[in-house]
């Protein structure tokens, strides 16, 4: 059961890792003209295609779910990712993207106290000092944010809200499904419904107006391969392993990893404030891996 679960958290480590490189890819296609909702459409409309043909050669069964669970998956696609993706785009074009991050790494604050009411996960100190610690290290990370506006707090909690709900709705639909078939329908839901919101007229005539479309469906093929499909995956196989709120907490390595990925593939400066924050993020993995082992009851 431990081996399990150490293999749980480092699929949601790695998952982290390649979360942390999103800005990468997102700051390439915002330069060719597309918004960041749009971004978001193509990337997860992109991965819901992908994770259908995966479903396909891994398990053609699991297309089948049952009708009562699909207000589940709508839930999962659009309360969870979707609202979460235009939550957090929203504050960052309200705000500075630092104060928009420390927002986001709310959630898990929001999955631990959600756990706790609907699935009667127990908080140990253990789980609480991990999470102080990797909230201050993201708060760090970010920069202590900059502008703040009502209306970006409030849709900046929500992006942390939205994005601690994947772990509480994954968890009820891994008790009956596979990580294959929650992370197919959770992003074919959240790929129809961006299409919506991403002004689908504008997107088609911007993509008609790139010359090299080739070129544009293979980046944006990499980008959904790189940031939801590999580490949808990953932290879902590994929610099926460990808690919600351990989770929520380990996952915070994303905003650490952003910042190397800055510093060694985009020349950006670091200072010594973030890599303070980088080191309190891995110290709350390290508190959360600390296993306790029961007191051996005397002779």
């Amino acid at each position: 059961m431990d081996k399990k679960s150490y293999l749980g958290d480092i699929l949601i480590i790695i998952a982290g890792l390649f979360w942390g490189s999103m800005g990468i890819f997102v700051r390439h296609l915002n330069d060719l003209g597309f918004t960041s909702i749009q971004v978001a459409c193509l990337r997860l409309t992109m991965a819901g295609v992908l994770f259908a043909l995966i479903l396909l050669i891994k398990d053609r069964k699991g297309f089948k779910i049952a009708l009562r669970d699909i207000p589940l998956f709508l839930a999962l696609g659009i309360v969870s990712i979707l609202f979460f993706t235009c939550c957090y785009f929203t504050s960052i074009a309200l705000m500075t993207m630092s104060t928009a991050a420390i927002l986001l790494y709310t959630s898990p604050i929001w999955v631990m106290i959600l756990s706790i009411i609907f699935l009667k996960e127990k908080i140990n100190i253990q789980k609480i000092i991990a999470l102080v610690l990797a909230f201050a290290g993201c708060v760090l990370v970010s920069g202590f944010g900059g502008k703040v506006t009502p209306l970006g707090i409030l849709v900046g909690l929500g992006s942390g809200l939205g994005y601690g709900l994947y772990s509480i709705f994954g968890t009820v639909a891994l008790k009956k499904y596979s990580p294959y078939t929650v992370t197919c329908y959770t992003f074919i839901v959240a790929g129809i419904g961006s299409i919506f919101v991403a002004n689908p007229v504008e997107l088609a005539g911007k993509i008609s107006a790139i010359d090299n479309k080739l070129a544009l469906f293979g980046f944006v093929l990499l980008t959904s391969v790189v940031t939801a499909v590999i580490p949808f995956l990953l932290y879902t196989l590994g929610l099926s392993m460990t808690t919600a709120s351990k989770a929520a907490v380990l996952a915070t390595v994303e905003p650490a990893a952003a910042t190397l990925f800055g510093v060694f593939v985009m020349d950006e400066a670091i200072g010594p404030v973030a890599v303070v924050g980088i080191v309190l993020v891995f110290a709350a993995i390290i508190v959360l891996a600390i296993k306790k082992h029961p007191a051996k009851s005397e002779a």
